[in-house]
């Protein structure tokens, strides 16, 4: 909340800046799509302040029960940083392949522009993040601690949404999430799909086999794009697309993996009956899940 002031500034001069020096590749702003992220950002301040009431509770219950205590100290806060940082690479990686995650994850990265605004696309079910922290907090950091550092992440995470910003000097791009590292993860070409996960630090991605750089033009969006503006269904169209396949499932296995396996998962031998018969990627955008290096992802396997 504090942050906003900031974000209204450089989001007015970054379209400004398109205005003066327009960009003909670049995505820019577009009028209806900036509304809509700017108006998914409003709602999502309401809702996570709705889901933190059970999130509170469950992280305080879990401190009072460690005997564990991190003191709140200059050199501490920056080792929980570091801690929170690693502990959201695996949520956010986790929320790119488990597709029920995927389905609240999937709203920021359902718009084809690329600037500050959609940086505020954020989801209105974020209560899917908070097992990924649940260690920090049984480890003896406290819960406000934890809040604070993940506020301190998605702030700094901002100033990456945007095209106006080149390459980095080196060093900086090795070690930290910068604009370039994070058009590739909002890009929806096959050798982009599903990486660079990182918050503030890219170096996880790194360790991890996520990292790809950024080479050829992002082209941003999901690989089956939704054509609708309303918020409401931007936060829920995936969850439908879940129900609907569910529902058209054939056996229970099927069912599990329509929710709990990736996105573009489907069910060895599966073929659709008719034009009727759900499926995870004609029901709803997929993402693949991460391959290993030079391996095709799921998508381009299936010719998506």
């Amino acid at each position: 909340m504090w942050s906003v002031p900031a974000f209204t500034v450089l989001t007015v001069i970054e379209a400004v800046s398109y205005r003066l020096h327009p960009d003909d590749e670049a995505e820019g702003y577009e009028t209806k799509d900036a509304a809509t992220s700017i108006g998914m950002g409003i709602g999502s301040v309401v809702f996570d302040a709705l889901w933190k009431i059970p999130i509170v509770a469950i992280y305080t219950a879990i401190y009072e029960l460690t005997p564990l205590r991190v003191p709140l100290l200059w050199w501490t806060l920056p080792l929980m940083l570091l801690v929170q940082d690693f502990f959201y690479y695996w949520s956010h990686r986790g929320h790119h392949v488990i597709r029920i995650l995927w389905a609240c994850h999937v709203v920021h990265h359902s718009s084809r522009k690329f600037n500050f605004t959609t940086a505020l696309r954020q989801p209105w079910t974020t209560w899917t993040v908070w097992p990924f922290y649940v260690p920090m907090v049984a480890l003896g950091v406290h819960p406000a601690a934890v809040a604070f550092c993940s506020g301190a992440n998605l702030v700094y995470q901002f100033w990456v949404h945007t095209e106006r910003v080149g390459r980095l000097p080196r060093p900086f791009e090795y070690v930290l999430n910068t604009p370039s590292h994070h058009r590739v993860h909002h890009a929806s070409q096959g050798g982009y799909l599903d990486r660079n996960f990182g918050g503030i630090l890219i170096v996880w991605d790194r360790l991890f086999g996520s990292f790809v750089a950024e080479g050829e033009r992002p082209v941003y969006g999901l690989t089956k794009n939704i054509h609708t503006y309303n918020p409401l269904r931007v936060a829920t169209h995936e969850y439908a697309a879940i129900a609907r396949d569910v529902r058209a499932a054939r056996t229970w296995g099927e069912r599990a993996g329509r929710i709990f396996r990736g996105p573009g998962w489907q069910p060895k031998g599966f073929e659709p009956t008719g034009p009727g018969r759900a499926r995870a990627s004609a029901s709803g955008p997929g993402r693949a899940r991460v391959p290993g290096p030079g391996a095709p992802s799921a998508r381009e396997k299936a010719g998506r």
